[in-house]
C-alpha cells in the first residue's frame, strides 16, 4: 500500500472549487467509472486533471524498474501492464497483468517494490506521488477509492497464490482464462472471448510453469474444443462450464 504522508497532506489549506468551471476533459474518459478519479466530480476532476499527464508506452518498454524512486503513481486507460519481480537467482515471477482501469506504483517505502513494462501499445495517466497525496487531504473519497484498490489487489493475490499452490497445469491455464474473462466483464466488455495479448513465457512466468507446458496445455485444451486461438491474442472460450469444472469450481 502506498505510504501516503497524511500530516503533511492535512496540513495544506483545503481547495475551493471555481464558480463556472469548466468540465474536466478527463470526463469524456471512457474508463472513468474504473479509475481513481470515479468518485469526483466535474468540479474536482477539473483539479485532479491540473496534475495528470497523459502518456504512452510502447510495447515492451520498461514503465519502470524495481528499486527506482516511487516519484509517481499510474492509471492504466488503455492496454496491458504486466509487473513482475526479478528473483536473486535471476529467475522471474510474473505477479500480474494489469488492463484499462488499473492503479499501479502504489509503495510503502521511497522506491517502487516491483517492474512494470508494457505487454501492448498503452495510454496511462501518470501522477505525481506527493501532488497525489496533496489532492487526498481535499478529496477524501479518493484515499477511500485508494483503500478499495489496495483490497482489490490484495484479492488478486490471493488468487494467484491459489493458483501457484497444488493446481496441475490444466487447471491453472483454465482458471487463467477465466481470470481473464472475470476482469473483462468488470470493463463491461464480453466475457465469452477474452484478450491474451501475452506471451506464453509471460504466462508460464505468472502460473508457475515453463513455456513448453503453457504451450502444451493451451493445445490440449483447443484440441478438446474447450477453446478456440481465434486472431489477434483472443481466445474464445467455447466450453464454459467444463472449464469451471477444469479450473475447479472457479
Amino acid at each position: 500500500m502506498a505510504a501516503f504522508d497524511i500530516n503533511h497532506a492535512g496540513g495544506l489549506a483545503p481547495a475551493v472549487p471555481r464558480e463556472g468551471a469548466g468540465a474536466s476533459p478527463c470526463s469524456a474518459c471512457s474508463i472513468r467509472n474504473l479509475t481513481i478519479c470515479a468518485p469526483l466530480n466535474d468540479i474536482e476532476q477539473t483539479q485532479m486533471a491540473a496534475i495528470v499527464t497523459n502518456i504512452e508506452q510502447p510495447p515492451g518498454t520498461p514503465l519502470f524498474d524495481e528499486g527506482e524512486p516511487a516519484d509517481h503513481v499510474f492509471n492504466v486507460t488503455a492496454g496491458t501492464i504486466k509487473v513482475y519481480k526479478l528473483l536473486p537467482d535471476g529467475r522471474r515471477q510474473v505477479t500480474g497483468f494489469l488492463f484499462a482501469g488499473d492503479f499501479l506504483g502504489l509503495a510503502n517505502q521511497d522506491t517502487y517494490a516491483y517492474s512494470a513494462e508494457a505487454v501492448t501499445a498503452c495510454h496511462l495517466c501518470r501522477f505525481p506521488r506527493r501532488k497525489l497525496e496533496d489532492l487526498m487531504t481535499r478529496f477524501p473519497k479518493v484515499e477511500q477509492r485508494l483503500l478499495n484498490i489496495a483490497s482489490n489487489e490484495l484479492a488478486v493475490a490471493q488468487e494467484q497464490m491459489l493458483l501457484l499452490g497444488r493446481k496441475t497445469a490444466r487447471e491453472k491455464i483454465a482458471s487463467f482464462l477465466l481470470l481473464l474473462a472475470k476482469r473483462a466483464q468488470q470493463r463491461g466488455q464480453k466475457d465469452d472471448s477474452v484478450s491474451v495479448p501475452m506471451s506464453r513465457t509471460d504466462i508460464g512466468d505468472y502460473l508457475g510453469l515453463t513455456t513448453e507446458t503453457v504451450s502444451r496445455t493451451f493445445t490440449q485444451l483447443k484440441k478438446a474444443n474447450l477453446i478456440r486461438l481465434l486472431p489477434n491474442s483472443q481466445v474464445e472460450l467455447s466450453q464454459r462450464a467444463e472449464l469451471e469444472d477444469i479450473a475447479g469450481g472457479f
